[in-house]
């Protein structure tokens, strides 16, 4: 049965061309787009769970290639099976004040066993497999010289943010490296704690809604705790800086409505938090 009011659960979809092309980079399809002859670094995204179909996100590696600095490369680290954009309707509406609840918990009820077998099919082994191979090849492949970063938005949010471990440390040239040299993550969703953040060993820029239903606020005091502790305890710790946005509801930095003005704030402002973040590290 479909929601009773459809207007209400549509879900954001930004306008836009997308300016890059999509090809296989180390073993993944991916978006590509920037500056692919001398770029100062590279930027790797790692989307929502509803990866390349959405337009957003293309539109969003389109914004962090536009000044000409970086290569963007944004793959498909679900390997062509997405969460299908109907589920983000109910998910995340245009306007959740228009959205009814009866119109919410009738369509998240219908879409409810899709997504749990969804959620089957990238369990967390096999997902932070894919992502890291991806960023180890990344890594041996790319010289020395050129810097990596990486943005997760949501689901991606956690992997990015991983892929700063220590643990995650590879060898290159008889010498242990990162895979990436920053992060930034937007709103991450199903973080491990303590174990995706305490053995952090590059810089890490996070941004959280304080109205996220998907990701509670308390999750940046819990993290915040987890660092001071290690610092009590002499572990050398990179900078982490924590941003607060308002309303900041779930998914305002890919999905947020460019209509209303709060939320093309949020939209505007952790897209400028990501390239700031990037122009100081890489």
């Amino acid at each position: 049965m479909d929601p009773p009011c459809e207007e209400c659960i549509k879900g954001t979809i930004h306008h836009g061309q997308p300016q890059g092309t999509e090809e296989e980079i180390h073993g993944l399809n991916t978006y590509v787009v920037g500056n692919r002859t001398n770029p100062s670094g590279i930027i790797v995204v790692y989307s929502d769970i509803f990866g390349l179909p959405l337009p957003n996100n293309k539109l969003i590696a389109d914004a962090y290639a536009k000044s000409g600095q970086w290569l963007v490369y944004l793959p498909d680290f679900f390997k062509g099976d997405p969460v299908p954009l109907k589920t983000a309707d109910v998910l995340i509406p245009v306007d959740a004040k228009k959205q009814s609840t009866l119109a919410k918990y009738t369509g998240l009820l219908a879409k409810a066993p899709s997504l749990v077998m969804w959620m089957a099919r990238h369990k967390e082994g096999p997902t932070n497999k894919v992502c890291m191979d991806f960023l180890q090849a990344l890594r041996r492949s790319t010289p020395a010289s050129q810097k990596i970063g990486m943005v997760g938005f949501c689901w991606g949010g956690k992997y990015a943010i991983r892929a700063g471990l220590e643990s995650n440390m590879i060898e290159v040239d008889g010498k242990k490296v990162p895979l990436v040299d920053a992060v930034a993550a937007m709103h991450p969703s199903h973080l491990s704690l303590p174990g995706d953040v305490e053995t952090l060993v590059v810089p890490v820029s996070i941004g959280w809604g304080l109205e996220d239903q998907g990701v509670n606020i308390e999750q940046k005091g819990k993290v915040e705790d987890i660092h001071a502790r290690a610092k009590a305890a002499g572990r050398k710790m990179p900078e982490v800086e924590h941003r607060v946005y308002k309303p900041g509801r779930h998914g305002f930095a890919v999905r947020g409505n460019p209509d209303d003005p709060e939320e093309r704030e949020c939209l505007e402002g952790s897209e400028k938090q990501v390239l700031d973040w990037f122009a100081r590290w890489l």
